[in-house]
């Protein structure tokens, strides 16, 4: 726990005595001393000496560390599935070498090879708690899966041949490895080496042929004699070959290549699937020819010719049952003449064919089965199928085959993720509230049977804080996800896109839309979780407030059309006593544009567009189901034929009843409880005479440069003189504070477009919002005009706000924060605020001043003003924050949630209740607080009122922060932040000491900078892929404790019992139960292996994964060689103890024979 107090800040001040002001009863101004109007880094401060000043800051370095928790979603670019019949457990892997473990909801691990190649293939070890994985850098690994993070135990690497197909027996250890030269290996899983028994491509073929098979492409026992193994090469040819004699024992040939085989369960015959669609049937008694050939999908000829050929199907599986025909199910085959038609998977059950067609391409299915014994009736009672972006297990017990509800998270890709949100320790009634309403949106027609995949074990934990994570999508639809104790499930859908008409394609009439594809999708998120208040901003430059009620509402949505452009050509000379400010000066100016903007003009077709909105709101009464309903639509519009620009802030206070919004061009401030803007200002108008730095005129109209190593954009200047005479506050009338670039802006429903080319559709140098990847190609939401190569932009150095203020005119809004807070020095009184950061680093207090009483606020104008306060930073500012005079968190204003549909009157007629503060203690809040802004930069603490920088530190010189927050940890707060070269950085508040910073992840796309966000208690998150969030923790006690909340991967469940096979099918089925496996690969008759073929790697699981085996064959090699290793620890130190005693007696013989020589000849009276 550090102490510090304000008066030993900085050096060379000198700190008055604690006896100087007794009681703090003086304002923080008088208490601050010389350099209290200093905002410069490193600016001198003093503080009164006050008990009050001193802070006593909990958090240290102590408290952090980096750790991933669990990752959610569908797992990205799949290849390969496995399911361990016993555990009930699902393994998915992934082409950059992930791998998902799936059970019973809540079990859900990830793990990751090191080399990052694909999965090729995996097999369980069925009950034994560990999986083989076969990756495409030919190289096998054990998972151990025993303890709750897998491990590796031992990898194989092939030097000289590529695996193809990996084949693991029922309860067996030894492994088939089928490669691409035709070979057949055989790999202990206990030492993970390689038997010397090789069954080579040109043993397995007659010699008489002349052609390579081809690879491997099957590998399986008989289930009625495991000492025969069945072998597929892809150009058609199967061998069944006996272990023993070491001799193919039947060959069989078809002439179009084979994708998959499955063997009847009793052993006598065998599928296969084909390149042309056809599955054949193949008796082992007479094996020259198929017993049957199919094309399931193919047209008959009416010739009797063979049917035509079909797509290839590329797997089969042949399921008997004991009560019913066998199911084959199958991938592919379809007809070539239905080009359109959807993936599909083909269940053949007796005479009945059913086509499931799939939403996405089938990677790989496995049929569920009831027994893990090959030679025993299968009883199939479930399909997993894997398809590229979904994962459905289909019900076989009931005719119609209806899907099981999946209870995964796997859906968050459903549209392309935008951005994030999340929300730790927030209200407790939150998660059911939603659930209510978000569950009457169920889909219905799912199994009525429970989820089959139902394996492992989960509690949970310790950890009972609620979370919330809110993703927004290109689709403008919000999904609200229960995220408490590291599960995650969705409880509520908000489709934006609801309040605006669908644009009709193909009618031809005029359009103002800016984005051409995905025009409702989700830009920025704010929630105010106490009063339910929600606001999103879209990427077609709207802004839509939200109400929460449980009750459903017919009513019209309300809009309103803000003009927010700046362009300003020349010098103008503005009359201060005219109203509008600036009129029309065509005859001084012929090139000057009319800037008053006090009519919305409606542009004819042809005509250049102005003050036209993107989208068209509804007109019509909209039905609004219980949720989340529109309260306000606000929409930006066209300027003159520019279109608006997208917007880069957003903030709601409910209590005030306000929302704010800004863009590159200006800010806006809307009053959504009297549906009227009561600020529409141009960036630089909002300095007033503030403003700090020269900017040079220069036409509006050129086109938009970049300057090397700068990321910020360059564009028109604005003219000092003309910013000098425009003060804002005198613009103000009736409460609307006007400007001559921005006009309050009328409320009501714009329907009106004009025709414009899709080449005119984005303003110069915007780049559309692409669809194909969503948040991965989204330009990041940074706090600067957006720009085309900002991928290219990550390693270089964000420029200063004052090295670019000459090259910047356009000064993008990229932070707001309402606070009750002291707008301007010296004051003796909080009072409610906007504060405004920029991207040049500048911030500016807007000052709200709103009606006395209630009853006034439905009526009377909210007057907002700029307070004059310009304080700086270096870089965009990203985020503020308040504390009080004690350094705890001051919560902003807000409205406690009522109903506005309540059917309870009282409820209707209620006053509204606010909570204005949430102090740290009873005290009062004091005479002074303090603010923390960060910046892409830099973090500064300002003592307010005084406006002193207390503190500064610099974060980053070289890179530049994407995000910064201020949250909650262990009852303390800290600033968190995640800088783009993947630092993820702590400091403590308010002294900004360094507290942690982890090279963590460096940032390769834009995914990951526009979605990583922190919350409370030490938790974040990101977009890891376009379909998967990852959660991590910079919480040391939640590292801690993260071994008690993940769920257990395997649990002790007893084998079944095989069927009793009966005298006669044990006397005639074949001599499988008598094969010895061990006796004919090991080292012993087989011999050593090449070492040149294959490699061994210890794994990374080491002691710790060995202890965690528990049993099975992997449990008892483990923990043998962990006896044996702590007994040769045992023996060597035993042996080291011998020696020093060995040595040791030797020492005190060669002294004990000095002292005698030295006293042989000696007397007694001589001693």
């Amino acid at each position: 726990m550090k102490k510090f107090n304000f008066r030993k800040v900085l050096d060379g001040l000198t700190a008055s005595s604690p006896g100087g002001s007794s009681g703090g009863g003086s304002s923080s101004g008088g208490g601050i001393g010389a350099g209290s109007g200093s905002v410069h880094p490193g600016g001198t401060a003093g503080v009164a000496g006050t008990p009050r000043d001193e802070i006593q800051e909990i958090l240290s370095s102590d408290y952090f560390q980096i750790c991933k928790t669990v990752r959610h979603g569908f797992p990205y670019l799949p290849t390969a599935l496995a399911f361990d019949p016993v555990q009930k457990i699902l393994a998915v892997g992934t082409r950059t070498g992930g791998i998902r473990i799936l059970g019973r909801p809540g079990v859900d691990c990830y793990c990751q090879h090191e080399s990052g190649a694909a999965v090729l293939q995996l097999q369980f070890l069925i009950n034994e708690g560990a999986l083989v994985s076969a990756s495409a850098d030919d190289t096998l690994h054990l998972w151990n899966l025993r303890q709750k993070r897998p491990a590796i135990l031992h990898s194989l690497k092939f030097n000289r041949e590529r695996i193809t197909y990996c084949h693991l027996p029922f309860q067996s250890k030894w492994l088939y490895v089928g490669t691409e030269r035709g070979n057949t290996h055989i790999v202990n899983i206990e030492s993970f080496v390689l038997s010397g028994y090789v069954i080579m491509w040109n043993k397995a073929i007659e010699l008489s042929t002349k052609t390579h098979p081809g690879p491997v492409v099957h590998l399986s026992d008989s289930p009625r004699d495991e000492g025969k193994l069945l072998i597929g090469y892809e150009n058609g040819t199967v061998v069944l070959w006996d272990l023993r004699s070491k001799r193919a024992d039947l060959r069989v040939y078809y002439d179009e290549a084979i994708h998959s085989v499955d063997w009847h369960h009793e052993g006598k015959q065998f599928m296969c699937s084909h390149s042309d669609g056809s599955l054949t049937l193949w008796n082992l008694k007479s094996p020259s020819r198929p017993f049957q050939i199919t094309i399931p999908h193919g047209k008959i000829q009416r010739d009797g010719k063979k049917p035509e050929s079909c797509k290839p199907i590329l797997k089969v599986e042949y399921k008997t049952c004991k009560s019913s025909e066998p199911f084959i199910i199958f991938s592919g085959g379809l007809s070539y003449d239905k080009a359109c038609r959807r993936p599909s998977l083909t269940i053949m059950h007796g005479k009945a064919i059913t086509v499931l067609e799939m939403d996405h391409p089938i990677v790989d299915f496995l049929t569920l089965c009831e027994t893990p014994y090959p030679n025993e009736f299968q009883e199939p009672y479930a399909v997993v199928v894997l398809l590229e972006k979904d994962l459905i297990v289909v019900d076989l017990t009931q005719s119609n085959f209806p899907i099981f509800e999946n209870p995964y998270p796997i859906d968050i890709h459903e549209s392309p993720v935008t951005c994030t949100e999340y929300f730790a320790d927030c209200p407790p009634d939150l998660i059911p509230v939603l659930y209510s309403v978000g569950a009457k949106h169920k889909k219905q027609g799912y199994s009525n049977k429970e989820w089959p995949i139902s394996g492992g074990a989960w509690n949970l934990g310790t950890q009972t804080y609620p979370e919330i994570i809110i993703t927004g999508h290109a689709d403008g639809s919000i999904k609200f996800w229960d995220a408490s104790a590291i599960t995650l499930q969705m409880l509520y859908k908000l489709k934006t896109s609801k309040v605006f008409e669908k644009q009709k394609l193909g009618e031809g009439k005029p359009t103002a839309e800016i984005v051409e594809e995905d025009p409702f999708a989700i830009q920025m998120m704010y929630w105010c979780p106490e009063s339910r208040i929600f606001c999103v901003a879209g990427v077609s430059a709207y802004v839509v407030v939200y109400r929460f009620s449980k009750h459903e509402v017919n009513t019209e949505i309300v809009s309103l059309e803000v003009r927010l452009q700046y362009d300003i050509e020349d010098i103008i000379t503005p009359e201060p006593e005219i109203i509008p400010p600036f009129p029309d000066a065509s005859s001084q100016l012929p090139s000057l544009k009319s800037l008053s903007g006090s009519t919305n003009t409606v542009a004819c077709e042809g005509m250049m567009k102005d003050s036209i909105p993107c989208l068209s709101v509804k007109t019509r009464p909209v039905r609004m189901p219980p949720g989340y309903q529109a309260e306000l639509v606000i929409q930006l519009v066209w300027v003159d034929g520019e279109p608006p620009q997208q917007i880069t802030s957003l903030a709601v206070n409910s209590a005030y009843g306000l929302v704010a919004f800004g863009n590159c061009n200006g800010l806006a401030v809307v009053d959504f409880m009297q549906k009227t803007v009561l600020l529409s200002m141009g960036t630089i108008d909002l300095y007033g005479s503030s403003d700090p730095y020269q900017r040079q005129p220069r036409s509006p109209r050129k086109n938009k440069q970049f300057t090397t190593g700068l990321t910020e954009l360059t564009d028109s200047p604005i003219s000092l003189e003309l910013e000098r005479c425009k003060s804002p506050t005198s613009d103000h009338v009736n409460g609307h504070c006007t400007s001559p670039t921005s006009q309050t802006c009328s409320s009501g429903k714009r329907l009106s477009s004009a025709d414009v080319t899709k080449s005119n559709r984005r303003g110069p140098g915007r780049p559309p919002f692409r669809k194909a990847q969503s948040a991965a190609c989204m330009e990041i939401s940074l706090p600067v005009t957006t720009e085309e190569n900002r991928e290219n932009t990550f390693s270089r150095s964000r420029s200063s706000s004052v090295s670019s203020i000459d090259k910047e005119s356009k000064e993008a809004i990229t932070a707001l924060y309402f606070m009750e807070t002291f707008s301007r020095k010296n004051d003796s009184a909080v009072s409610p605020c906007l504060w405004v950061g920029t991207g040049l680093g500048m911030v500016l207090i807007i000052s709200l001043n709103l009606p006395a009483t209630e009853e006034l606020r439905q009526t009377e104008p909210v007057m907002v003003s700029p307070s004059g306060t310009v304080l700086t930073l270096k870089g965009a500012v990203l985020t503020f924050s308040c504390l009080d005079c004690m350094g705890a968190l001051i919560h902003p204003p807000y409205e406690v949630w009522r109903d506005p549909n309540s059917i309870d009157d009282s409820e209707k007629t209620r006053k509204r209740k606010l909570v204005m503060y949430s102090p740290s203690s009873s005290q009062d809040m004091g005479d002074h607080q303090f603010a923390v802004i960060c910046s892409e930069k830099q973090a500064k603490v300002f003592s307010l009122p005084s406006q002193t920088c207390l503190y500064v530190h610099n974060i980053t010189e070289t890179s530049f922060l994407l995000r910064a927050d201020v949250v909650t940890l262990c009852n303390s707060i800290c600033l968190a932040c995640f800088c783009a070269n993947g630092h993820i950085m702590t400091m403590s508040l308010p002294s900004l000491r360094p507290m942690l910073d982890v090279n963590y992840l460096p940032v390769t796309d834009m995914r990951i900078a526009r979605t990583f966000c922190f919350t409370n208690e030490g938790q974040a998150l990101y977009l890891s892929s376009p379909t998967e969030i990852q959660r991590l923790t910079y919480s040391q006690e939640m590292c801690d404790n993260l071994q008690d909340m993940l769920g257990d991967l395997f649990t002790p469940v007893e084998t079944p019992e095989a069927q009793n096979r009966g005298f006669l099918k044990g006397l005639f089925g074949g001599s499988g139960q008598t094969f010895d496996r061990e006796e004919l690969f090991g080292e012993a008759s087989a011999g050593k292996a090449s070492r040149s073929l294959a490699q061994h790697i210890p794994g990374s699981g080491g002691i710790e994964g060995m202890k965690g085996a528990a049993g099975g064959v992997i449990g008892d090699l483990a923990r043998a060689r962990l006896a044996l290793d702590e007994r040769g620890q045992r023996l060597g130190e035993l042996d080291e103890k011998t020696a020093s005693m060995m040595a040791s007696a030797e020492a005190f013989s060669k002294h004990a024979h000095e002292l005698m020589l030295k006293y042989k000849d000696k007397k007694w009276y001589q001693f």
